[in-house]
């Protein structure tokens, strides 16, 4: 698997993308594919990091845009921890 791109959360996690989770995000939600700054900078800076109740290993990353449609203001990127450190992005 390619790396499209890695960064350092808040917590000073590495987080990566592959293009394998790009790919699936992309067929999921096709809307995002002119949206790579945007994702980077939700896991840079986001405005909540909170955990999965179902898998202590997935954390959620928001950010609010007010300058976005209402239903789009909240962004969500999910991303799992594989290895304590680093971790794969999983969802948008």
């Amino acid at each position: 698997m390619n790396v499209i791109f890695e960064v350092t959360d808040k917590t000073d996690r590495k987080l990566r993308m592959t293009d394998y989770n790009w790919h699936h995000i992309f067929r999921r939600h096709p809307k995002i594919a002119s949206q790579k700054e945007k994702i980077i900078e939700i896991l840079e800076k986001p405005n909540k990091i909170t955990d999965s109740l179902e898998d202590e290993e997935t954390k959620y990353y928001y950010k609010y845009y007010k300058s976005l449609p209402s239903s789009y203001r909240f962004m969500k990127i999910i991303a799992k921890y594989l290895n304590g450190v680093h971790c794969c992005i999983k969802g948008w």
